[in-house]
């Protein structure tokens, strides 16, 4: 990966998660259980939403991108956009199966099962509704879907045998489940941040190159072994203090993005050694970062390394952290004689002990 496409990354991550202070209650104000106000918010937020479906007279301005039909005997429009009209109901486009890009972005919609009837479709917006299932009938064309900031709570039924870039970014999964690696043999791109997951288990994606699971409550990483073709994984702002679940099966992983964790210990990150192509790693925010020899302890165990935290290592940096990799292992070596010869002493001692007794026992039977 390039160091432009990693700052990409990062830029795409922090415009994603703005940090937003909480709100303070006014004075005089009683101040309720979090829980309790968002149900209650939640209730006056569904009763304030009008009944607003989709209509043949707003279909003429939303509507364009005039195609070819069937064996090209007749045309259809196949690209609709009604982002931002606070419309509840789409039951209208079952009739328009023409259709292959669809932007839904920023209405009030709870259910898009009326998409099933749009095979032909290639490409699907749904960021900011009110979804709780991003499940349709199996697509056959579905390259690109994106449901973003909505309420899902599962990965099921997103099984399409086309798709390649998956987002549900933002949204309420506690676990990953359903994802069919036989049906989403080209999936690429796998989107799951600001979720609630604690786990990596269940992605088992055997083609996944991009894994973006950043702003979870991440504890263990599990199943990682089964993405051998993954190239960026982005883990930031999760719970990690363990770097357990890296394998060497993990064969093309180049970056990985570890930042606002729990990491505090070079031995952690001793861990990532075990993967072949890693050459760039994000550490900032982790305890492990305020260290002194932050960056040559991170080079001394990850000598392929070539960036960490954005920065390329120098050629004094990659100097150093040989020579004193070289003298650590000297001093290792040193120490593990040491124990060795002390192991033998204390052998010697013990066998000595023992002829002692053998002979005073003779002594005591022989008078």
């Amino acid at each position: 990966m390039s160091e432009e496409e990693e700052e990409m990354f990062e830029e795409e991550e922090d415009a994603e998660m703005p940090q937003m202070e909480p709100d303070q209650p006014e004075e005089g104000e009683e101040q309720r259980p979090e829980g309790e106000e968002t149900e209650e918010q939640e209730g006056e937020e569904q009763e304030k939403i009008p009944e607003n479906p989709l209509t043949v007279e707003m279909l003429p301005e939303c509507l364009s991108l005039l195609s070819k039909t069937g064996e090209g005997l007749a045309h259809a429009y196949i690209r609709l956009d009604v982002h931002e009209r606070e419309l509840t109901n789409i039951n209208i486009l079952k009739s328009y199966i023409h259709l292959r890009f669809v932007d839904l972005s920023k209405n009030s919609l709870k259910d898009i099962s009326p998409l099933s009837a749009l095979t032909r479709l290639l490409v699907l917006k749904a960021d900011f509704n009110l979804l709780t299932s991003a499940k349709l009938d199996e697509m056959p064309f579905l390259q690109m879907a994106s449901f973003s900031n909505n309420k899902i709570t599962s990965t099921e039924g997103c099984n399409h045998p086309m798709l390649e870039h998956l987002n549900l970014n933002n949204n309420e999964i506690t676990n990953v489940t359903g994802l069919n690696p036989i049906k989403l043999s080209r999936l690429h791109t796998l989107e799951l941040r600001g979720n609630k997951l604690e786990t990596s288990a269940g992605i088992y994606l055997p083609n996944l190159k991009n894994l973006f699971l950043a702003a979870n409550t991440l504890k263990q990483l599990e199943g990682l072994e089964r993405l051998p073709r993954l190239t960026t994984l982005h883990l930031r702002e999760n719970q990690l203090e363990k770097l357990d679940g890296f394998s060497a099966d993990i064969i093309n992983l180049q970056y990985i993005n570890l930042r606002a964790n729990n990491i505090s210990a070079v031995s952690e990150v001793e861990k990532l050694a075990c993967l072949p192509k890693l050459r760039a790693l994000t550490l900032l925010e982790n305890a492990i970062a305020e260290e002194d020899e932050y960056r040559i302890d991170v080079l001394i165990v990850l000598p392929k390394l070539e960036r960490l935290d954005k920065d390329e290592f120098t050629e004094d940096e990659k100097n150093e952290s040989k020579e004193l990799a070289v003298t650590r292992a000297e001093e290792k070596k040193l120490a593990q004689l040491s124990t060795d010869r002390n192991g033998c002493n204390s052998t010697h001692y013990k066998s000595i002990c023992r002829n002692y007794i053998v002979l005073v026992y003779r002594e005591t039977t022989l008078e």
